[in-house]
């Protein structure tokens, strides 16, 4: 795709470039992005956003989407900005960008890249050890004072050698397979084809049959329409009674209700969960269970990551206003 540049003639040479922000940003980003950029904050005018932006539309070439639960940028949007190149996701996963209205406007777009996959894979791998070990269980069961009552709380489970099944052996997945194959465990993918960097983990074509022989599934997979409540009731089932669910990828790659439903029915075991599908929300029934331990969408959220994406984007806006060649952008 060629990169669109558009020259701004009202805009000074000496004006910085002006940004489009959908959602406020992180208190760690946006006082060094200013420093670069004119940052155009829609929601601090009383205007409504399909007023406001065309007064603005001929100097917008770039927006910054950013936050775990960023806006839409539909076709709707993109026809308001005439002079758009670039969209600059500051998260990995990019299901709420329209990548083919992009595609059809010449508007690059660019994500996180690898920046946050090691962040989300020491998350994973915590997730599943406080699960099986239960850990937050046991900080619960002493904070209450029931360990002089009722003695040893519940026996855990051990980590090593379980039979782990990763959903998405991409960078994050790859990254989890790495750290838990020094837990002794066996590792087994499903992803869209086999991955020739990986003749040591076994490769499924489909998920049910990876759930079949796994103890443990993580997903760590893109949502696209494909993978949308990839992990269903059969799924599940597949797993068995003891097994566990791990999800630092989208909350929508689950069945939420069958989760549910299967996690009170004892159909499986347990679950660690950093995502859902109404974020923040969060079914309640989830927040009784033991079994389950919860997390606000924090897999990736650290002072190194942060650091990392920012630079990334930085980057991306740079070489895109000086017509070099993107760091990490996405094909649309």
């Amino acid at each position: 795709m060629e990169k669109r540049i558009c020259d701004v003639t009202n805009k000074e040479p000496q004006d910085k470039p002006e940004v489009l922000l959908l959602q406020p940003l992180s208190i760690y980003f946006e006082p060094i992005l200013s420093q670069k950029y004119d940052l155009l904050k829609p929601w601090e005018s009383p205007l409504p956003l399909n007023v406001f932006l065309p007064n603005h539309a001929q100097f917008v070439q770039a927006i910054i989407s950013s936050g775990p639960n960023c806006l839409p940028i539909e076709n709707s949007l993109l026809h308001l900005l005439p002079n758009l190149g670039i969209i600059t996701a500051m998260t990995v996963g990019i299901d709420h960008i329209d990548l083919e209205a992009c595609r059809e406007k010449g508007v690059a777009v660019t994500n996180a890249g690898s920046t946050y996959s090691p962040d989300a894979a020491d998350f994973a791998v915590g997730l599943l050890v406080d699960v099986l070990r239960q850990i937050s269980m046991g900080d619960r069961f002493v904070r209450k004072g029931l360990w002089p009552v009722n003695g040893d709380g519940l026996l855990g489970a051990q980590v090593s050698g379980k039979r782990v099944g990763i959903v998405g052996l991409g960078s994050i997945g790859s990254h989890v397979a790495k750290r838990l194959t020094a837990f002794g465990c066996p590792i087994s993918y499903f992803s869209r084809a086999p991955k020739p960097n990986y003749p040591s983990y076994k490769y499924f074509p489909n998920v049910l049959d990876l759930a079949h022989e796994s103890d443990v599934l993580i997903l760590s997979c893109a949502l696209t329409a494909e993978t949308q409540n990839i992990i269903n009731r059969d799924v599940m089932i597949a797993l068995g009674k003891d097994g566990i669910i791990i999800n630092v990828g989208r909350g929508a790659l689950i069945d939420e209700p069958e989760l549910v439903r299967c996690l009170k029915e004892g159909v499986i075991g347990g679950a660690g969960l950093d995502v859902f599908v109404n974020e923040p929300e969060v079914p309640e029934e989830l927040t009784y269970m033991e079994n389950v331990v919860l997390s606000d969408h924090r897999a990736v959220t650290t002072p190194e990551s942060f650091k990392g994406v920012l630079e990334l984007a930085i980057a991306n806006l740079d070489a895109f206003f000086s017509g070099k060649p993107l760091l990490s952008p996405v094909s649309c």
